[in-house]
């Protein structure tokens, strides 16, 4: 969960292509450091869903979004004085992304647990994964991904459409949030402006969220799990997204985000109890082999053959 999953913008790498030649080491920096926040964004939204129960996930979501909005204007220092019509029209578009994808995924988490919600909002990275890659290995890790998806989102007698249907509009506002994300970083220096599109979809949640706290009162342990959940999917991802951003190609950043599912599954069995059965673990452990392949390539830039 952007997701998408990580739902906090971060700027956008520099285009690259897929033939260039970074340090492998790097790279590995970058795949650790991706790891890192996909553990800990699913760990935050676990602990959003131990306080759906009193604020629900409007109360949560509201609270993430603050929690999202201090850490960017914090570091980011935004001057939204000074930024151009064409530059607040992306941030404005991110800000709203920033509203509904948060929004969208935990009401889903709510109806259909975490490793499914969230296996169904990596459609969106997924989607951007294919359009951009130029690497058949990339193209076939993501057709298996797609396949693990299909497997995962099976009909049966309790299927929960509407919740399907929530993770499904997840998923398309964080393919939005990467390709508006790339927009941002290319229009507006810096970190200024995720830090203002932060601070709009923040405020756009203040009436809304104060009417919920106020007549829904948390307790102290809710309101934590709220906190944590900010910290662990806002603050967390955002830094070592950053970071990773730097070091892989965005494409790739792309596929490999679809290891989300397999930790959601994890975090989801582990602190709420949620299980899946034999052949959604399955569809997970193909997703596993896709990001694996990924991985094992991304480094090694396709051979051209000499015209002497």
């Amino acid at each position: 969960m952007r997701t998408d999953s990580s739902p906090v913008a971060t700027p956008a790498a520099p285009a690259s292509d897929p033939t260039d030649d970074r340090p492998s080491g790097g790279r590995l920096g970058g795949l650790a450091m991706m790891l890192g926040s996909g553990l800990s964004n699913q760990t935050g939204a676990a602990l959003a869903a131990l306080a759906f129960p009193v604020i629900g996930p409007l109360g949560v979501v509201a609270v993430r979004q603050w929690v999202a909005a201090v850490v960017l204007c914090a570091v980011g220092r935004p001057r939204p004085g000074r930024f151009s019509a064409a530059q607040w029209r992306p941030v404005l578009g991110l800000a709203l992304v920033f509203a509904g994808m948060n929004l969208s995924l935990y009401t889903a988490i709510e109806r259909i647990g975490l490793g499914l919600a969230v296996t169904l909002e990596f459609l969106g990275p997924l989607t951007v994964a294919l359009a951009g890659s130029r690497r058949r290995t990339d193209l076939l890790a993501a057709v298996a991904a797609m396949g693990a998806v299909a497997v995962l989102t099976r009909p049966t007698p309790s299927t929960d459409y509407v919740g399907i249907g929530l993770a499904v509009l997840a998923a398309a506002c964080w393919g939005c949030y990467i390709l508006l994300n790339r927009a941002v970083g290319s229009r507006v220096p810096g970190l200024r402006g995720s830090a203002a599109a932060a601070a709009v979809s923040g405020a756009l949640y203040l009436p809304v969220g104060v009417w919920v706290l106020w007549h829904h009162r948390p307790t102290p342990t809710t309101l934590a799990c709220a906190l944590a959940a900010g910290v662990l999917s806002s603050a967390v991802p955002f830094l070592a997204d950053l970071l990773a951003l730097r070091r892989v190609p965005a494409h790739f950043f792309g596929v490999f985000m679809s290891v989300n599912p397999v930790f959601a599954a994890l975090v989801g069995l582990l602190v709420l109890g949620q299980r899946l059965d034999g052949p959604a673990w399955c569809a997970i452990l193909v997703i596993v082999a896709a990001n694996t392949l990924v991985a094992s390539t991304a480094h090694h830039p396709p051979r051209r053959s000499g015209t002497g």
